[in-house]
Parts: C-alpha cells; structure tokens; sequence
C-alpha cells in the first residue's frame, strides 16, 4: 500500500436527531478518546451537537460514522454533518472535552 504516512485530519461536526438528554456528548467525549482522538463537543441550542474532532485519518473516519450510525444508548440520531475537512500537521487540541 503505498502513502502508508498517517495522516492528521481535522472535522467540525453537528449530530441532528434526539441527541440531548441522553448522554450523548459524553459518550462522543469517551468514544474519541478510545480513538485517541482530540477536540471538543457541545449541546446547541437548536437541539443539536456539535463539535470538532481531530485525530488520525481512520480514527476520525470511524468517530464520524459511530457519530452516525450508534450514538448513545437512547438517542435517535437522524443524521451527522460535517464541514471544513482539512488536513493538519498535528491536532491543535491535547484531549478531548465537553463545552457548556
């Protein structure tokens, strides 16, 4: 396989569905760092989630689809947009965290 060189990208993120008031974004929060991934996530105030996420290529690859797909036990995801993908030389963000 060749450009085997891991890749560093960065994504921002919003979950639509019912997302909030079902641990959601703690779950987002363990489920990144399980993938060694670092950003921040947030409840909205339109009823959403949103965030950014930043790690290795497959890792944020398998966030945006667990992101999709699975969730937390409880919620109803309808879909999860992302925007401003971008490659970068290393995350700017140490760990992951909740915002309020």
């Amino acid at each position: 396989m060749t450009g085997s060189v891991e890749q560093f990208v960065s994504t921002e993120f919003e979950v639509y569905g019912k997302v909030q008031g079902c641990y959601f974004t703690k779950y987002v929060k363990e489920q990144s760092e399980t993938l060694g991934c670092a950003g921040w996530v947030k409840n909205s105030k339109a009823g959403t989630v949103l965030g950014k996420i930043q790690g290795l290529k497959p890792a944020v690859d398998e966030m945006v689809e667990w992101m999709t797909k699975t969730g937390s036990p409880g919620c109803s995801i309808d879909r999860c947009e992302t925007r401003n993908w971008e490659v970068i030389m290393r995350p700017d963000f140490r760990n992951f965290s909740i915002r309020f």
